[in-house]
């Protein structure tokens, strides 16, 4: 058990809340569009990012709004919401699973398409992370998260950006595994930058990364879902009263401790059930409950379901996701990397 009086230092928050949080397999595509052209990607499970490699191209948001994306601009859709690329405003969009690809190398596809005019080369990515996307840390992030200029906020990005094309230019043994690393790297720079420089909400999961307080929380619970925390054992992290505590925590996250510590607890269990193939009276004792029907109830409160369904294999195994092609997608459990 973690000495919860004593967490004040260490990493930083963003480090400690990403720490858990791993992309499990990664589908890369290249799209070479020339206007007019629309592309629509529909809602999928899977995370989704596209960074503009040249010239820019406008982006239709979740909530249908238009806005200009510039060469060295990148998006991550954490939960895959749907939204449409296209070469204007209002352009016709074509269904990604209606384009037609051509395999560059491996599992690295490339799509072409759209009229005689300007050219856009974008480059998009399907993700799984190792947590579904109402695990408290993913439900926290926006639908959206757009940096202007990545390659320049993050010096790194350029020559991970020119490694990607050179493998995808010389098609070498072992590129798809090669690209799927550095999509990796993308994605968990996005991430960070957004954090650090993005547009922030005043609550929220940005504001609660931020927040050096809160954050150190969070870090706390995520990395000790079994922990024993009560809001005293909170407040403490955070060296403040438990009134005090209680309501900041409640104004940044937007929700009470007991409620997020409940759901952070009871995905961990789901992790343990589904992927450690854990036995449910194992789980409630390592979450220290002391009745397997006790924590089953507090189990189905959260997920919505008893944890019996997901041991015996009968909870929503959906589909893998599809890729950045509309494909489904497989993961790829040897290429865990942090985000």
């Amino acid at each position: 058990m973690l000495d919860h009086s004593s967490r004040t230092a260490g990493p930083d928050p963003l480090t400690e809340m990403l720490r858990g949080l791993r992309l499990e397999g990664v589908d890369y595509a290249r799209y070479q569009m020339t206007a007019p052209w629309g592309l629509l990607f529909p809602a999928q499970k899977a995370a989704r990012f596209h960074f503009v490699a040249e010239r820019g191209c406008w982006l239709r948001t979740p909530t249908g709004e238009w806005v200009r994306l510039e060469q060295g601009d990148a998006v991550l859709l954490p939960r895959g919401a749907e939204h449409a690329l296209a070469s204007a405003p209002g352009a016709c969009t074509t269904p990604l699973g209606k384009c037609q690809f051509q395999t560059v190398c491996g599992d690295i596809v490339e799509a072409r398409g759209g009229g005689d005019g300007e050219g856009t080369l974008f480059f998009s990515g399907s993700m799984n992370f190792n947590v579904d996307g109402q695990h408290p840390l993913l439900r926290m992030m926006p639908e959206l998260m757009r940096l202007h200029e990545l390659a320049a906020n993050e010096p790194g990005i350029p020559p991970l950006l020119t490694t990607m094309a050179c493998e995808l230019a010389l098609d070498r043994v072992g590129a798809g595994s090669i690209l799927t690393r550095l999509a990796d790297v993308v994605a968990a720079a996005l991430i960070r930058s957004w954090v650090e420089k993005g547009c922030g909400d005043s609550a929220g999961w940005v504001a609660a990364a931020r927040d050096p307080d809160i954050g150190r929380v969070l870090a706390a619970i995520h990395l000790d879902p079994a922990g024993d925390w009560t809001v005293e054992a909170l407040a403490g992290v955070m060296h403040a009263s438990r009134s005090a505590f209680a309501e900041r925590f409640a104004a940044i996250v937007g929700e009470t401790p007991a409620r997020y510590v409940a759901q952070v607890r009871m995905h961990q269990a789901k992790q343990w059930l589904t992927q450690d193939r854990m036995k449910i009276a194992a789980v409630a004792r390592r979450l220290g409950y002391d009745s397997e029907a006790s924590f089953s109830r507090a189990f189905k409160r959260v997920i919505g379901a008893p944890p019996s369904r997901f041991r015996a294999g009968e909870a929503e195994r959906s589909a893998p996701a599809p890729d950045a092609n509309g494909r489904p997608m497989t993961a790829r459990p040897q290429q865990h990397s942090e985000a």
